[in-house]
């Protein structure tokens, strides 16, 4: 499982994204993020060389939702296979990632025949296309 702050659950959430995010595709995945600026703040010790006033900052956590439609697959099980996959993939994809983005994984049907290696090959090309990767 991904940490909570890192999930994107709610349907209004995922309709953000699919309206103004940057569409990225490689025949197996649609990867669209959309960056985002609201967050929360966060304390943060008062010895911080970073902070010249006041012990908050704000941060912005990265959320990742992923869409796997019947199209991929008619049986669950497959399908919960890919997730699980992909979301092992995004949890140690997710220290590169910068942060701030919401991002959606569409599942294209050829995505039956990958594995996890793949997957996370794949989504560390679309996530250096749309520029989401820390260092871009």
């Amino acid at each position: 499982m991904l940490p909570k702050v890192n999930r994107l659950k709610h349907r209004h959430d995922f309709t953000a994204v699919y309206k103004s995010g940057t569409r990225r595709s490689d025949g197996t995945l649609t990867l669209i993020a959309k960056k985002r600026t609201n967050g929360f703040t966060k304390d943060v010790p008062s010895s911080s060389p970073n902070l010249s006033n006041g012990s908050y900052i704000c941060v912005v956590p990265t959320r990742i939702g992923i869409s796997v439609s019947q199209k991929v697959s008619k049986t669950a099980v497959v399908r919960n296979r890919i997730k699980r996959q992909i979301r092992a993939a995004w949890r140690s994809l997710l220290s590169q990632v910068a942060e701030g983005w919401d991002i959606v994984v569409v599942v294209q049907p050829p995505a039956r025949q990958c594995n996890y290696r793949q997957f996370l090959q794949k989504l560390k090309q679309l996530m250096a296309q749309v520029e989401g990767l820390n260092g871009n």
